[in-house]
C-alpha cells in the first residue's frame, strides 16, 4: 500500500528567490525538471526524489495565472530537529509563523512563510 499522497507543488512569483530559499532552509538543491516550459510561461524545480523512500516529492513551480501564497493546503517538510530548519527559514529571508512546538506522541512541528508568501510546515520526532 502506497502513501495516499503522491506529489505536491509549491507555486512561486519569483523562481530564482523561492529556489534560493528551499535550498538554504533545506541543505540541499533542487533539480530542474526538463520539459517544464522557461521562466515566465512554466518552470519546476523539484526536491530531491527517492523512489523507494517514504512520503512524496514534489516542485516549486512558476506559472502564469498562478499565485502564490493564500493556500488552504500545508505541505510539511520532514526534519531532524525543525527547530533548525525554522531558523535557516528565517536566515533565508522567510519567517517564522510559529516556532517549533510538540504535537504530543507524533513529534513537533513549526510553521514558516516562505519568501513567496507560502505557509509550509517542519515536522520532527525531536
Amino acid at each position: 500500500m502506497r502513501n495516499p499522497v503522491a506529489w505536491c507543488e509549491i507555486y512561486v512569483q519569483d523562481m530564482a528567490r523561492a529556489k534560493a530559499f528551499y535550498e538554504a532552509m533545506l541543505g540541499m538543491p533542487l533539480s530542474r525538471l526538463e520539459g517544464s516550459g522557461t521562466e515566465g510561461e512554466m518552470a519546476m524545480w523539484a526536491f530531491p526524489m527517492q523512489p523507494e523512500g517514504d512520503g512524496c516529492s514534489g516542485a516549486l513551480v512558476q506559472m502564469a495565472g498562478m499565485p502564490s501564497g493564500g493556500n488552504s493546503v500545508i505541505v510539511y517538510f520532514g526534519c531532524d530537529d525543525c527547530a533548525v530548519q525554522a531558523g535557516r527559514a528565517a536566515a533565508a529571508g522567510g519567517r517564522v509563523e510559529r516556532p517549533k512546538f510538540s504535537i504530543g506522541p507524533y513529534g513537533f512541528i513549526a510553521l514558516v512563510v516562505d519568501t513567496e508568501g507560502n505557509m509550509i510546515g517542519l515536522h520532527s520526532m525531536q
